[in-house]
């Protein structure tokens, strides 16, 4: 035979796939071990089946359940999709009128606090930032009443769309620009589907934040169907110490934030083990790109920013380099249990605010805000060689100034989404970090829809044991 296998190790082989295919069909396969070579030195079963409720291969590279990546979730096919999720982040409300969907956006100064306690002055739209997300179906008609409510003239691109010229929102070649005070009106019919956005295209606006996610839906949701669909912007500021105001026209950017907050803020996601899952990047930073690691599986890409690819050309993946302006949707089925890190692997985008430790910020047991009118009266800064340890070269290389009082971590831990997860969590979430967690049904359950008491810890220390039995409990 071929490659010196023998017809019975064939038949083996296809056995295998044929029942690994039926069963994950019906999302209860379970992992086929590889048998130990025999004396020809040949292998004679392959890790040939796939499982939605544990890590698993899933056969060759060419089949459809490789890594998961045609494995449907629970939801029929032939439905309408399901709503994005957006995680700190509001949605624009709409009215029908005379057969038209409207959204109204005001573009307003926005307060956004990135930390407990850290409140930042940036521009937005509909006082949030960053603004609220837009969502419609393929082959509606839209109306966007924009109205101007800062000091300056600006105007709405809508990035990605292929719309009349005359929508296209650039001042001075394609509209004037919308004047303090003033509203401009933008109609047209969205044939498109995918993860788009909107933002100020004056240049300067753009890097104070002025953006908003558009999602546009088919009618009929994509084979193979997700059960959950999350979207994050992600996006940077230069905002210094004794300073909420970023600067727009610096060169580094220093406070890195997933939909307007900063790690640990950010919010987790939250979903089912088995579901399959969409997660819709954005990158609005100024300009930073950002490779996006996810801990724990391994996600298909399957769209752009110019919408949906052809399946032959998903790419296995658990890192993407999503650059400035660019949009990535990536697809998995949550086989793996567990709280998994989304993160920036550039290192300084996975720390909060990181700049040279300077002014009062860095006095222990001072509040800066008591300075910031008067720098004059500062308290002398504590030389670092007091201490011997800090003679050391290169020592410390931990962020400085990032304690956080009892205020703060009630703000962090009190949120539902983060129930039951690792004592000291938060501790390794900073910066370009957010958390997606995959929870058996009864515990998503128990932290997603039950008010019962949860200890910190709890769920997380429930996952491991799960494991431990698992792993001792022959197959």
């Amino acid at each position: 035979m071929k490659d010196g296998l023998t017809r019975r190790q064939m038949m083996n082989a296809g056995v295998a796939i044929g029942l690994g295919s039926l069963s994950a069909s019906l999302g209860h396969a379970e992992n086929v071990v590889s048998r130990p070579a025999n004396a020809t030195g040949k292998v004679e079963v392959e890790y040939s089946t796939y499982s939605r409720f544990q890590p698993s291969f899933g056969g060759p590279p060419n089949s459809d359940q490789f890594l998961g990546k045609l494995v449907p979730g629970f939801r029929q096919a032939g439905l309408e999709p399901v709503m994005v999720e957006t995680p700190d982040m509001e949605k624009v409300p709409w009215k029908m009128v005379n057969g038209v969907k409207e959204f109204t956006l005001r573009c307003t100064p926005v307060k956004r606090e990135f930390l407990p306690g850290q409140v930042m002055d940036l521009w937005g739209y509909n006082d949030t930032m960053p603004g609220p997300v837009i969502e419609a179906f393929q082959g509606d008609r839209v109306r966007l009443v924009v109205h101007n409510e800062l000091p300056e003239p600006t105007s709405i691109h809508w990035h990605g769309l292929e719309v009349p010229i005359q929508y296209d929102g650039v001042p001075g070649v394609t509209q004037d620009y919308i004047l303090p005070g003033e509203t401009y009106v933008y109609e047209y019919d969205l044939h498109q589907t995918g993860t788009f956005f909107y933002h100020s295209h004056v240049a300067m606006q753009e890097a104070f934040g002025m953006a908003g996610l558009f999602i546009i839906h088919p009618r009929i949701a994509y084979d193979p169907p997700v059960d959950r669909d999350f979207a994050l912007v992600l996006q940077n500021f230069s905002i210094l110490p004794n300073s909420t105001t970023a600067d727009s026209m610096a060169m580094d950017w220093n406070w890195h934030t997933i939909n307007g907050r900063s790690g640990p803020y950010t919010t987790p996601m939250v979903c089912k083990q088995g579901e399959r899952v969409r997660v819709r990047l954005v990158n609005f930073s100024p300009m930073q790109h950002h490779p996006m690691h996810f801990h724990g599986h391994t996600f298909w890409l399957t769209g752009t920013e110019g919408g949906r690819m052809p399946e032959t050309a998903w790419v296995p993946r658990n890192n993407t380099l999503t650059g400035v302006a660019m949009a990535q949707d990536f697809e998995f089925v949550a086989s793996n249990p567990g709280d998994w890190l989304l993160h920036c692997h550039m290192v300084h985008h996975m720390m909060n605010h990181m700049v040279r430790q300077v002014g009062p910020r860095i006095r222990e047991g001072v509040d800066v805000s008591q300075y910031a009118a008067s720098l004059t009266n500062r308290p002398p800064a504590r030389s670092s060689l007091e201490k011997v340890r800090l003679r050391t070269p290169g020592y410390p290389q931990k962020m400085q100034g990032m304690h956080m009082d009892q205020s703060t971590m009630t703000q962090i831990m009190r949120r539902r989404e983060a129930r039951g997860m690792r004592v000291g969590w938060h501790m390794g979430v900073k910066g370009l970090m957010t958390v997606l967690r995959v929870l058996p049904e009864d515990l998503y359950n128990r932290v997603m829809l039950s008010n019962e008491e949860i200890k910190p810890g709890e769920i997380f220390q429930a996952l491991v044991k799960r494991n431990e039995q698992r792993r001792m409990t022959p197959d």
